[in-house]
Parts: C-alpha cells; structure tokens; sequence
C-alpha cells in the first residue's frame, strides 16, 4: 500500500481546482481574442474619424482631454449652435446644481441635476483627474474649489468648467490658448498610429522625444497662466466684497429687512423741515 503525506492529500483538490481553471481559461481564450480584434476594429474606426474632424483635434488640444473624451463630449451635445450660452449646455450635461427655493425665501443649492448623456459627464469627470493635474487655470480653480469644498465637489465643478470651455473653444473655433503643443503632437500622433498610419514616418520624427527645454518652456507658461488667473480671480472677489460693504454703508439706503405695520407707517411721515 503506498504511503502518502497529508500535504500530498490536501493538494489534491487544489491541483483539481487549478487544472479545471486552466481548461476553462482556454476554452475561453478564442472568446477574448474574438472581443480584442473587434475593440481594436472599433478603435480604428474612431481614430480614422477623429483624424477628420478638426473640432474633435480642437478639443483635444486641451490637456488632459484625449479622443474617447472629445468624441463621447461631441457625440452628446451634436452641433454646438444649439446652446446659446455655456450655461444651457451645463444644463443639458446636467452638471449644473439642483435650486430649491420656497416663496420669497432664500434659494438653497444641491447636487447636480444628472440630466443629459450619462456617458458624457463621466467622461468629462475622467478628463478633469488629468486635466487638474496639469499647471494651467483649470489647476487653480481646482484648488480654489478644493480648499473650500472638498475633492469631490471640486472635481465637479472642475467638469463644469471644462464644459464651458469646450462651449468656447468650438463656438469661437480657437484652440486653447494655454496648451501644451508637445503634448498635443503626441496625442494626435498616437491617434494615426491607432488609425492605421505608417510607424516610421518621416513627419512624426521627433514627436516622442521633445526637449526637456521645450517642456519646462510650456509648463512655465501654464505656470504663469495660472498665477494670472488665480490674481484675476482674487482681485475680483476683492472688488465684489468692497461694492457690498459700500453698499450697506450707503445713507438713506432701506432696509432690506421685513418692517412692521407701525414701522412703514412712521417711515412713510415726513420729517420736520428743517
């Protein structure tokens, strides 16, 4: 009778479990080759049109902002002519806050509203983990947010504002002012590559190894570019806060508050002439 341990009996069952494992992982392997040639079919398909259209490259010159978010954003909204303002396309992402207000009382602000294309806002949130990392006027409204908010709120909002920003650059039909040209050529260059474009061409020589000079060159110009809009931003909440207190100090100004029958009584007699 052949003697056997108790750590060759117990592995019995799991060299079992491993083998029915690996058998099944097989069986399956034709499935995932089938589903990863269709993905790559379909990302094809959406590299060639995007290399087509230049409102999909002009977005794109946001960075961050890479072509599945580019195309989700435009395959939402369709033609940017429908929204007369970024605040109706906000809405229309649903992105703007819930009001609620009752009567004359004051308005309070919740959650965003989630109305719209689902796909697009996620899309955009996804965008704005990069695009707040990257030193430009987005990063400072992030952290502005942040400091009072919190990361979440911050990074909706963040969403936000990069719907507006789409809004103007397709209506004004500019790329952004503040992007990184070497991080664009990169972008665009790996859309041709999933396009189908030759790998080695004589065009894209040099595209993934910029000068180090030329990056810190476009990251010193975010910089500043950031510096300028949080002092632009500050300023104004400044002048904002002066208007109020000179408001309030303005003599002969009525009380904004609720006054009583005998009170309007009172201030509607006349005083003494002096």
């Amino acid at each position: 009778m052949p003697v056997t341990s108790s750590a060759t009996r117990s592995s019995g069952p799991r060299l079992a479990a491993n083998s029915s494992s690996c058998s099944g992982v097989v069986a399956i392997r034709p499935a995932i080759e089938f589903l990863d040639a269709e993905i790559a079919a379909v990302e094809r398909l959406i590299a060639q049109d995007a290399l087509g259209s230049k409102e999909i490259k002009r977005l794109m010159s946001v960075p961050g902002v890479n072509v599945i978010v580019a195309a989700s954003f435009l395959a939402a909204i369709g033609d940017i002519g429908r929204f007369e303002s970024p605040r109706k396309l906000v809405g229309y992402l649903g992105l703007d806050p819930r009001v609620r207000q009752s009567g004359p009382g004051p308005a309070t602000h919740g959650h965003i509203s989630k109305q719209g294309s689902v796909r697009a806002r996620h899309a955009l949130v996804e965008a704005c983990w990069t695009a707040v990392r990257q030193p430009g006027p987005l990063h400072a409204f992030y952290q502005r947010v942040r400091a009072r908010r919190g990361h979440s709120v911050a990074i909706v909002a963040a969403a936000r504002k990069l719907a507006c920003l789409f809004w103007c650059l397709l209506t004004r039909e500019q790329d952004y002012a503040y992007a990184q040209p070497s991080l664009t050529k990169k972008k665009l260059r790996r859309l041709e590559l999933s396009a189908g474009h030759r790998r080695y061409a004589p065009e894209a020589a040099g595209v993934w190894h910029a000068n180090e000079a030329v990056r810190e060159a476009e990251r010193e110009l975010a910089r500043q570019a950031e510096t300028a809009y949080a002092r632009t931003v500050r300023d104004w909440h400044a002048t904002q806060a002066q208007k109020k207190a000179g408001a309030s100090a303005t003599p002969g100004r009525a009380s904004s508050g609720r006054q009583s029958g005998k009170q309007r009584g009172r201030a509607s007699v006349p005083g003494p002439a002096l």
